[in-house]
């Protein structure tokens, strides 16, 4: 889709579908032109009293620069903030220019107020007109080919709002492109295809990349990887990605992203309702991935690394046995007392690599749990670890772009249900209780020592039954924008 900023008045700028959103604080637009003031202000006194419970639809007289009007009234959306509805008004009113074919919208955005709100109606438009159709026999090539955005902007504003622009759609593109990898079978994103589409990245970007096949895992020591990935005939892999800044920097950022491109439970096997939807279980190597991708062009001054952590848990002949016990890397022994508890296993890896890479603050972002589904729904991540400042500012970055979380504590008397007589720890908590604070306290056994570490666990909102905000059903790619906003912004200073 073709999104363009315009810094001339409203009434110069012919559209097939013009669209305003109305708020109860904030005024967002500056209209000269007499008849679609007038539905605007009539518009607004509908809110206003009550009477009108959704958007404002009029199709306008012949003659004029639109052919239609939709008005929103963001105080409908009253869970979410403006820049959220924002986007969210944004997609609608791409979709219903689709259903209309009116492939010429405009969007209202020209007051002074509503400068920094022009990058979240590009994401809202880049993320809103994502449709994943690749498998259909029927596709809707409107947005691909027909739709023109046209965002009208102060012109006061115009290289600010561009800047704006061209940063918010990059990394609405990498959010989709995120969302293609979860969204794709597992037969078709295999460890192996991750790895390749990392160093396609690595080369586009100017990222440096190692990648660990079997052989270089078991020569480095990395058992979890090994032992999750081999009951598969798709063999585990892990990707480093490394971004350097020109200056030397005292901090190094690692990502640690759980990439089981199938999980199937392994031996430990999952129920078959909806396991399909365990193709997503790498959704945190995904989103690890194409933050990378994002953060290769805006080039944040602090280094960052991504280690994506891949494998296939499935049950063969060769697959590995509640019951089995392994040394990782840091010294300790890890007993298996269930293969469908293999994401902590990879993760302990990546762990690893990022202490040996000089890691001074770690971000694991891994779909792990079912308990945290149970305990936050599916609109809210869980958040460990063990440094405040750290987790305020995945916070504050998640906040920023429409990404929630709710830390939970590391109870330190449910460390006890981790133990087990035949090794150093169990894989999974005794009585199945406090199961994602239980995940945390296992990662953190093998964080790098003097490391702050934060546990994002994205299992509730990698994943949407129905479309939601201005997201389609499926994938949404939960934790790129944190990731990205975490990394660009790590030097700003905390409230």
């Amino acid at each position: 889709m073709n999104i363009k900023l315009a810094f001339t008045p409203v009434s110069q700028n012919p559209v097939d579908l013009m669209a305003v959103v109305l708020d109860g604080e904030t005024v967002l637009h500056e209209i000269d032109d007499p008849t679609l003031l007038a539905h605007v202000d009539r518009a607004a006194t509908l809110f206003l009293e009550k009477t009108l419970k959704r958007e404002y639809f009029a199709t306008l007289p012949e003659g004029g620069k639109a052919r239609a009007l939709v008005v929103y009234w963001s105080p409908l959306l009253k869970d979410f903030n403006l820049w959220e509805n924002v986007k969210t008004f944004t997609a609608r009113a791409l979709r219903l220019a689709r259903d209309y074919h009116h492939p010429r919208i405009g969007l209202v955005l020209n007051s002074k107020g509503a400068a920094p709100l022009v990058g979240k109606a590009v994401e809202g438009a880049v993320v809103g007109a994502y449709t994943f159709d690749k498998y259909r026999q029927e596709k809707d090539d409107f947005f691909a080919k027909e739709a023109q955005l046209l965002i009208l902007v102060h012109p006061e504003h115009r290289a600010d709002s561009e800047a704006r622009k061209a940063r918010y759609a990059w990394v609405a593109e990498n959010v989709n492109r995120c969302r293609d990898l979860i969204n794709e079978p597992g037969a078709v994103v295999t460890p192996e295809v991750i790895a390749e589409t990392a160093g396609e990245v690595a080369k586009e970007l100017e990222l440096e990349v190692e990648i660990l096949d079997p052989a270089g895992l078991k020569a480095r020591g990395y058992q979890g990887l090994l032992r999750v990935g081999q009951g598969s005939a798709h063999a585990p892999r892990m990707v480093i990605l490394r971004h350097v800044p020109r200056k030397a920097s005292k901090e190094t950022i690692a990502l640690v992203g759980k990439g089981i491109t199938f999980d199937s439970g392994g031996i430990s096997l999952k129920p078959g309702d909806k396991m399909w939807e365990m193709k997503g279980d790498m959704a945190g190597a995904g989103a690890v991935l194409f933050a990378m991708r994002a953060l290769g062009r805006i080039k944040p001054d602090v280094k960052v690394m991504g280690i994506l952590c891949c494998a296939e848990n499935l049950p063969d002949a060769n697959a590995q046995r509640p019951g089995d016990i392994f040394t990782a890397k840091n010294g300790k022994s890890v007993m298996v007392d269930n293969t469908d508890a293999e994401g902590r296993l990879v993760l302990i890896d990546g762990l690893a690599r990022a202490g040996e890479e000089g890691a001074t603050h770690v971000v694991d972002i891994a779909t792990l749990t079912g308990a945290v589904v149970r305990a936050l729904g599916p609109s809210v991540a869980g958040l460990m670890g063990n440094d405040r400042g750290l987790l305020q500012r995945v916070i504050r970055s998640g906040e920023n772009h429409g990404e929630a979380f709710w830390e939970l504590p590391l109870v330190e008397e449910y460390r006890e249900s981790l133990k087990t007589p035949f090794a150093d720890v169990n894989n999974i908590a005794a009585g199945g209780l406090a199961g994602a604070i239980t995940a945390g306290l296992f990662l953190r056994e093998f964080i790098p020592a003097g490391a702050a570490w934060a546990h994002l666990d994205i299992a509730g909102p990698m994943f949407r039954e129905k479309d939601w905000k201005y997201y389609e059903a499926g994938a949404i790619g939960f934790g790129v924008k944190t990731l990205v906003d975490l990394c660009e912004r790590f030097r700003d200073p905390l409230a």
